[in-house]
């Protein structure tokens, strides 16, 4: 345990109100492909009984037409946030017919890239806009890599709490400009460590072959006859996934808010000889919003991100700008093919320690050598966690990453203790799980889902499908919560009437409108 790590756990434990980290606010956004009871990609429109996917508060759609993401307000308690979620499934899978929601993050069959249809939002301005950056993402990137899934969890540490940290560090700055940089310490500190998500958490050992083959790109040490890589733990999050080769070009910074937003915005304003290349409008048609490195700061990929809610019209960096950071979206957890809702209470009370630690933890400044560390420690986890052998780097010194895992996870315990009251035991028993899946790589999840496999001698795909039967299953033999359902069939009209309200009003210029909201000018 670092020094301020130690001394910051005793103030906090000797402080009057013990509850200061208690009620953190905590959401999830989950998403999953619909697919044909066969396996394939669905085809069909979002279903109009589920709502509007632009205007839905909770139901909406993420890159493709078929990626439902199902999304939950945020709840003090984490058994809120997973009933919330559990209730919103159960609504879909109400709502969907014969279609099953895919029970992991890497796709079903795909068979070709016209075959993964790109999500449509009507016809207003903003729907367009919204349509148009996808079809930029499939002109960039490929639109297999957008059809994969994944779980994000949102945290907010509790208001009460920055006041008094404040005042124990001794600083004086204006409080939100305080929770703002204390925020990016989080983040820094979870870009060090974070590869932690992927080794326990990771659920995507294995592909599908028609996901590669429409990836076109040769990955090394990768075993085609198995569809998978020796000792994966997240394909999800590796190269074969998310990662991509056409981003690092840019260079992030987190040391501050303020460089954090600049470096996001010039990306949006440096044009890239390739992009211009597709070109933006060819033969009177959007191909994409720009020729930019990014269209929009959300094209970027990090597994963390500081986020603010926005306005109308209102840029995710003119947001975080305008009112600071007002919660963290960690974007690293596989969708589990074990859980009907693909999360469980265990990893939820995991992930809320977890950031609490690495917001107390000290967080120095990172230069880009560490930058590079975090980089290749991300990369060797999610595609070699498994393997017994494997060290990581940790300050230019190579460490077992069993050794590192088992390191973290003790100096995360002192933490739980500040979360739990007497006789709970909850945030020290989803720690110490952890530490068995460290002790027996067998209960990490990867392994599993390969045991699984290996048991019922099946391909990825015919697991993957047995699953979202089963689930589709659990969803339909519970009992229907009504007065949730009533709720969200009145929300599913209401959107769909905020849709449609919204695209009767006379619109401006396509063109001028894309040219104000880029800018973070309300129309």
């Amino acid at each position: 345990m670092s020094k301020k790590l130690e001394e910051r756990l005793k103030r906090l434990s000797e402080f009057q109100n013990d509850t200061l980290l208690q009620g953190g606010l905590k959401g999830i956004e989950k998403e999953g492909l619909r697919v044909t009871l066969d396996g394939h990609i669905a085809s069909t429109p979002h279903p109009k009984s589920l709502g509007s996917a632009l205007t839905h508060p909770y139901i909406t759609t993420d890159y493709s037409e078929a990626l439902l993401e199902l999304i939950t307000p945020p709840f003090a308690e984490t058994t809120e946030t997973l009933e919330f979620l559990t209730d919103v499934h159960h609504f879909v899978y109400a709502n969907i017919g014969e279609e099953l929601m895919w029970a992991a993050s890497m796709p079903c069959l795909l068979e070709d890239e016209e075959s993964i249809p790109i999500a449509e939002y009507g016809t207003s301005n903003i729907g367009k806009m919204k349509h148009i950056y996808r079809r930029g993402l499939a002109w960039r990137y490929g639109r297999a890599m957008q059809a994969i899934a994944g779980v994000h969890f949102n945290y907010s540490v509790p208001e009460r709490f920055w006041p008094v940290f404040q005042q124990m560090e001794g600083d004086d700055r204006v409080l939100q400009d305080f929770v703002s940089e204390s925020y990016m310490a989080l983040i820094r500190n979870f870009q060090r460590i974070g590869w932690i998500v992927s080794y326990l958490f990771g659920a995507s050992p294995s592909v599908c072959p028609s996901f590669i083959k429409l990836r076109k790109i040769e990955f090394p040490d990768f075993n085609e006859a198995a569809c998978q890589r020796p000792y994966a733990t997240s394909l999800r999050m590796s190269d074969i996934g998310y990662k991509n080769s056409n981003q690092d070009v840019i260079v992030v910074s987190y040391n501050t808010l303020d460089e954090y937003v600049e470096s996001l915005m010039k990306a949006t304003r440096t044009p890239c000889e390739a992009y211009k290349k597709i070109g933006v409008v060819v033969d009177g048609e959007y191909r994409q919003l720009n020729a930019n490195i990014l269209q929009i700061e959300n094209e970027y990929y990090s597994f963390v991100r500081p986020k603010q809610i926005a306005e109308s019209c209102e840029t995710p960096s003119h947001a975080l700008e305008n009112r600071g950071v007002r919660y963290v979206e960690i974007r690293a957890i596989d969708v589990n093919p074990f859980d009907p809702i693909g999360v469980n209470e265990l990893q939820m009370n995991f992930m809320e320690v977890l950031l609490l630690f690495c917001l107390l933890e000290e967080s120095p400044l990172m230069d880009k050598a560490e930058r590079d560390e975090f980089e290749r420690n991300q990369s060797l986890t999610a595609c070699r966690g498994r393997d017994p052998e494997l060290k990581l780097t940790k300050a230019d010194r190579e460490i077992p990453i069993k050794d590192w895992v088992m390191e973290i996870l003790e100096r995360m315990k002192p933490v739980c203790a500040l979360l739990e009251e007497q006789g709970d035991r909850r945030y020290t028993e989803a720690v110490e799980a952890q530490m068995d899946k460290v002790r027996d790589s067998s209960l990490l999840p990867a392994s599993q889902v390969i045991a699984g496999m290996e048991k019922a001698d099946q391909s990825f795909f015919r697991f993957a499908l047995e699953r979202s039967e089963e689930h589709k299953e659990f969803f339909l033999q519970r009992p229907v919560p009504e007065k949730r359902f009533t709720w969200f069939r009145e929300l599913a009209e209401q959107s769909l009437n905020e849709q449609q309200a919204l695209e009767a009003v006379e619109q401006p210029p396509f063109d001028q409108f894309l040219q104000k909201i880029l800018q973070g000018d309300c129309i």
